[in-house]
């Protein structure tokens, strides 16, 4: 996500590098590689050329700050900029006073808008609110199904008439059945359009008029890029919407999309898609969206997913078993679980400050070495598992292994020295707490945590990791983060 206009801005911020202050003469250079950036992105034009102009006019008024210099100023400036042109804050759902609140969904075909009303009815099934979800599409072959099975597998009702009903009638009655349910929340899928189609919109009109909704979302395509933003615009000339909701961002997306839909339409963003997992949707943020483009990861957002996805009660124990020596293979499975129940190796990883220089081919690597890894536990007894020392004596045990898991004896071998080693690393840790996950994994994949990048704002800094000495008191500036 967004990573060719991350690494197209940090080219620009290079240009900075060995001035003593920002002139109008060292920026002009700069602020031309930001606009080609921001361009190249599919970035609306009048949103580049205002944006352009904001960030020279706050460059070039900037005071001078102690501690930073004009790259990281500089930065500071167009991250600042970038919040404002996203929206700022977050903007959360509206609630109605009273009981059922109404969510309507609309979009084109081929946006996700279906997976898009699954994926709202679990965010809110987490936040302890109960749900009902509408079938209105009668059009599209087996879209009823498709939200039935959805509904199913995060436990979420769903009301149909099946596809000989007419819509608003279908919506005028699933609100009757959700006020008749006590159900707190009512999202309402409805037929996607090819093209913006007059009979079909003016549907959509009836449906809205007939169930009052507090909010209707435009479900778009992150992958159109400025067009999501022209489509929204339209879509709330014709219908009046009060969001947006950005699907497919985890894609070759080119940010253009996240970066026009407000500015162009004047309605915000309130969700993203990241990935076709039913639990892939965030709230939108515009000031961590702003960090994940400037390379500064996604720090917030990472301890969120953490939160959810992983029992407390669990890391202490796991933590306890390494501060003990005592952590084996079958402890070492459940971290890998964890991992999983946090998203794609990728989707996390990038958010780590300084670790979205990782390439697509590197995290596919750390994808498979994963897996491998899980088919060879997978293929142990309990007994290997719980003491992985016999493995290291036991060449019989290694090939049996290799031969269940589809591998070879030396990646087994491999597995096991590893696996000591990091042990061994984790049992000199008295103090600190527990290993990052990150470093435990590269522990395991050849030759510990020093094969792995060390976060760092690198894309921010415009510079490389600085070498160990006595640190020396001065004020901090925004680029010390």
């Amino acid at each position: 996500m967004f990573d060719a206009l991350a690494d197209r801005l940090e080219d620009a911020w290079k240009k900075l590098r060995g001035q003593d202050k920002i002139s109008k003469a060292n920026i002009q250079e700069v602020l031309t590689e930001v606009r080609r950036a921001l361009l190249a992105a599919d970035v609306n034009l009048q949103v580049v050329k205002n944006f352009i102009a904001q960030v020279e006019e706050k460059a070039l008024g900037a005071e001078v700050i102690s501690g930073v210099n004009p790259g990281q100023q500089f930065i500071r400036i167009v991250y600042d900029e970038l919040v404002l042109v996203m929206g700022e804050s977050n903007s959360s759902l509206n609630q109605s006073d009273k009981a059922p609140t109404v969510i309507l969904m609309a979009g084109l075909q081929g946006t996700g808008k279906t997976t898009a009303t699954a994926k709202l009815a679990l965010y809110l099934r987490k936040q302890q609110r109960t749900c009902l979800m509408v079938a209105t599409d009668i059009y599209r072959p087996a879209a009823i199904d498709q939200l039935i099975t959805l509904g199913q597998q995060i436990e979420v009702p769903v009301f149909e008439m099946g596809t000989t009903a007419n819509p608003v009638e279908i919506a005028r009655q699933g609100l009757a059945k959700a006020i008749e349910m006590g159900v707190d929340t009512v999202i309402v899928d409805t037929a996607g359009r090819l093209q913006i189609d007059p009979e079909m919109m003016a549907e959509l009109a009836s449906i809205k008029k007939t169930i009052q909704p507090i909010e209707t979302l435009l479900v778009v395509d992150a992958m159109t890029g400025q067009e999501a933003a022209n489509l929204t615009r339209t879509f709330e000339e014709e219908i009046g919407i009060t969001g947006a909701i950005l699907t497919k961002l985890d894609g070759d997306t080119r940010g253009g999309a996240a970066l026009s839909v407000r500015q162009v339409s004047g309605k915000p963003i309130k969700f993203v898609g990241v990935g076709e997992k039913v639990e892939a949707l965030e709230p939108f943020y515009p000031d961590r969206m702003a960090s994940r483009i400037l390379n500064m990861g996604d720090v917030l957002t990472l301890v969120e997913k953490a939160q959810e996805a992983i029992d407390i009660a669990d890391v202490e124990k796991i933590q306890a078993k390494m501060m003990s020596a005592k952590f084996d293979f079958t402890d070492f499975l459940k971290q890998m679980k964890l991992l999983k129940n946090m998203g794609s190796l990728g989707s996390f990883i990038k958010m780590i400050p300084g670790m979205n220089k990782l390439s697509n081919l590197d995290l596919e690597k750390g994808e498979k070495e994963l897996k491998r890894t899980e088919a060879m536990i997978n293929s142990m007894t309990l007994q290997e598992r719980s003491n992985p020392d016999i493995l290291a004596k036991s060449p019989n045990r290694r090939r049996r292994i290799a031969k269940g898991s589809g591998l070879k004896e030396e990646d087994v071998t491999k597995l096991i020295t590893n696996f000591t080693r990091m042990r061994s690393m984790m049992q000199q840790m008295t103090t600190g707490g527990m290993p990052s996950m990150a470093g435990g994994l590269g522990g395991m994949f050849g030759g510990g945590e020093q094969s792995l990048p060390r976060p760092g704002f690198r894309g921010y800094s415009g510079g490389s990791q600085p070498k160990k000495s006595k640190p020396k008191k001065k004020k901090k500036g925004f680029g010390d983060f």
